[in-house]
């Protein structure tokens, strides 16, 4: 899995190539294979928005997702080379949003376009906080 950002902390572009367990009996990426890799990417993502693997563990405030659209467009299939875009939406005073397209790195075919709401909480209380990024 590679990863990139354009530099703004608000784009990330992670790679990954559609394996074996990411597939059904049929060889088509099954929808939670999907998921995994915009997990991957918006974790990439929050990092270059200073919400680090680290530094949550340490802080004990985490980003916490409340929604997930997602459209399924395309099938990828085992062996495809995808790429996940990911990029910092909508930011409110407590909530932001994610936005994401999968496409195959062969011809550019939109696979999936996905969209994620996320609120940052102080755990264990669960108390949301307040952001200071994106604004």
């Amino acid at each position: 899995m590679d990863a990139e950002t354009d530099g703004t902390g608000r784009t990330m572009v992670t790679r990954e190539e559609v394996m074996f367990f990411d597939t059904d009996c049929g060889g088509v990426v099954h929808n939670l294979a999907y998921l995994r890799m915009i997990e991957t990417c918006r974790t990439r993502l929050a990092a270059t928005l200073g919400m680090d693997l680290v530094g949550m563990s340490e802080s004990r405030v985490f980003p916490v997702l409340t929604r997930t659209e997602v459209d399924y467009r395309r099938p990828a299939k085992l062996g495809d080379w995808l790429e996940i875009r990911g990029r910092l939406g909508d930011v409110g005073s407590a909530r932001f949003w994610c936005e994401f397209e999968i496409r195959r790195e062969s011809d550019g075919e939109l696979m999936v376009t996905a969209k994620q709401a996320l609120a940052v909480v102080k755990m264990p209380e669960g108390r949301p906080q307040r952001l200071d990024f994106g604004k």
